[in-house]
């Protein structure tokens, strides 16, 4: 017999999972922001072995690696353990993680041998944010909040569940613009904040001019639609008090990612910054994601429709 629920401690290892994927991001960010992508010219050995002396960029590249290894065995576990554990459809979450850390391996190997295109090493690192996506959400929907709570109790949820999940997309995709933007070199094309180039609106000369100026305004977009989602979702406090939680976090994460931003560019693009910033954007990813699941699940249905109808038979 099948349990009709995951049980606990498969609860407690997706969210081991999320985690070490969480720190997969950083470990990744931190081989592009010091400059060792290339540090090991050969894959999916280093210098053709297992374990190479860590020193330099081995350290950052080869470390990265190791990471990634240690996460796909997690990602791996998590398959076979929500395959035998899980009976909900919701367990294709963990299998759509399964199959993009493969074809994230495969991204990863492409971008050494081939010396960093800067298609792949995008694609790269889109399918590293898929992937954690799959890991929380999965994590989420399998914790016991989630599996305690009632669905569809709550109208004002459902206004809140549209723009949580606009805001997702539109965190993805500036995070999408952030690494065209990394994995071209021009994090310094206008190396000044808040103005670029002495200009709020400056001629753009060139690819990595657009791309920047564009990764900024895409920053000011988020920022602002964050804060209105926290406005709608304000109004659903009481009745779904876990929206207006997460809403409240994001809006105030997304004022330290742009800080976090800012500081990137003023301090040269610094290591630590711009792990900070990558790290902060997957963070606030994951936290709307995790209110557009919640939005949705708590939405109660519109009854427009039926009270329209009632008041049709009612009327002489």
């Amino acid at each position: 017999m099948k349990p009709a629920a995951p049980s606990a401690g498969l609860a407690r290892f997706a969210r081991v999972t999320a985690g070490a994927t969480f720190l997969l991001l950083m470990a990744g960010a931190s081989v592009t922001s010091t400059g060792s992508a290339l540090a090991v010219p050969d894959w999916p050995l280093s210098y053709g072995k297992f374990f190479p002396r860590m020193s330099g960029g081995v350290l950052f590249e080869h470390g990265h690696r190791m990471i990634a290894g240690v996460v796909a065995t997690l990602i791996l576990v998590l398959c076979v353990w929500a395959w035998r554990g899980d009976p909900r459809p919701a367990k294709r979450l963990a299998y759509a993680a399964g199959i993009l850390v493969v074809v994230q391996a495969l991204l990863g190997g492409l971008t050494v041998l081939l010396l960093l295109p800067p298609a792949i090493s995008v694609a790269h690192a889109a399918t590293a944010m898929l992937v954690f996506c799959c890991v929380v959400s999965y994590a989420l929907v399998t914790s016991r909040a989630w599996l305690e709570s009632q669905a569809g109790v709550s109208a004002r949820a459902a206004r809140v569940a549209p723009w949580a999940a606009f805001a997702t997309g539109l965190t993805f995709a500036q995070i999408l613009i952030g690494a065209v933007m990394r994995h071209l070199g021009a994090g310094l094309a206008f190396p000044d904040f808040p103005l670029a180039g002495g200009q709020l609106f400056p001629a753009l000369n060139s690819i990595y001019q657009a791309v920047h100026v564009f990764h900024r305004f895409g920053g000011v977009l988020v920022t602002l639609t964050v804060w209105l989602l926290a406005f709608v979702a304000f109004g659903a406090r009481r009745e779904a008090p876990v929206t207006w939680r997460l809403a409240h976090l994001a809006a105030i994460l997304v004022v330290f990612q742009f800080a976090l931003g800012a500081a990137s560019i003023l301090s040269g693009l610094n290591p630590f910054v711009t792990v900070a910033h990558h790290a902060g954007g997957a963070a606030l990813l994951a936290l709307l994601l995790s209110l557009t699941l919640w939005s949705y699940r708590l939405a109660a249905p519109s009854r427009a429709p039926v009270l329209t109808g009632a008041l049709a038979q009612e009327t002489p």
